[in-house]
């Protein structure tokens, strides 16, 4: 049986049209590793790339705004077909309002997910904003929802299990793996 979320909670994600997502914290579990020689590591979790591959298939785009510019967050975005990749920028907020402005979306229609104080004037500026458990207790307090799964171990995931089950598009892709199609 799918979950069935809040009343409110259901409608807002009922209207996203775009999926946007911080990095350290959300799609990473926050940890930065540095080789010796001066080279970053970052891990990033499968199974939320196939969350995100599924709400793509389903027409919803996904986009990234993060703070820090990383190779390896261009070549993430890269390898799941995310073309709206905004690095760099401190003010999400402004760089959220602007991506809206570009693409003619409303506020109402995008969910933004983001852990920590520089996300939450655009976790209150989206439809939808929403955090994870590992995120700032203040960002907690101040998001319409807050996954179960932390940053980097499936909480994009369930945003998109969430967002495509709203929108009663997840029963069908669900049962197009139990009939061996992917």
């Amino acid at each position: 049986m799918l979950p069935q979320p809040a009343d409110r909670l259901r409608e807002q994600a009922a209207r996203v049209r775009l999926l946007v997502l911080d990095v350290d914290g959300v799609m990473s579990d926050g940890q930065l590793t540095f080789t010796a020689s001066g080279d970053e590591l970052k891990s990033f979790n499968v199974n939320d790339g196939l969350g995100i591959k599924q709400l793509m298939g389903a027409g919803i785009q996904v986009a990234i705004i993060t703070g820090r510019v990383s190779p390896l967050t261009a070549r993430r975005a890269q390898e799941l077909g995310i073309d709206l990749l905004i690095q760099g920028r401190d003010d999400k907020r402004a760089a959220l309002g602007e991506l809206a402005d570009k693409l003619g979306l409303a506020a109402e229609h995008i969910a933004y997910m983001g852990d920590d104080l520089q996300d939450l004037a655009a976790i209150q500026y989206a439809g939808l904003g929403v955090t994870v458990p590992n995120g700032h207790w203040f960002v907690r307090q101040h998001a319409d929802h807050c996954t179960e799964a932390s940053g980097g171990r499936g909480a994009v995931r369930e945003l998109a299990d969430l967002i495509l089950l709203a929108q009663n598009r997840l029963e069908d892709i669900l049962k197009q793996y139990l009939e061996g199609h992917s």
